[in-house]
């Protein structure tokens, strides 16, 4: 499985999703979309949206977290 988690470190929700998959041991590649401006386009690009988190997950997009 690969899976892309693109946050912010001020983001309450990224913080949610990124402990959700360590405690279900989901391995996940994270982008500080704060800092990395390529990623923030990517993000947008892949997702249409410019707020965190959204989670990449093989390729389906999930904004948000619940």
């Amino acid at each position: 499985m690969n899976v892309t988690v693109y946050s912010t470190p001020t983001c309450p929700w990224c913080t949610r999703v990124k402990e959700y998959l360590n405690y279900k041991e989901v391995k996940f590649k994270e982008i500080n979309v704060a800092q990395d401006r390529d990623g923030a386009m990517e993000m947008i690009q892949k997702s249409g949206q410019r707020g965190v988190p959204v989670v990449d997950i093989n390729g389906n997009i999930v904004v948000g977290f619940n």
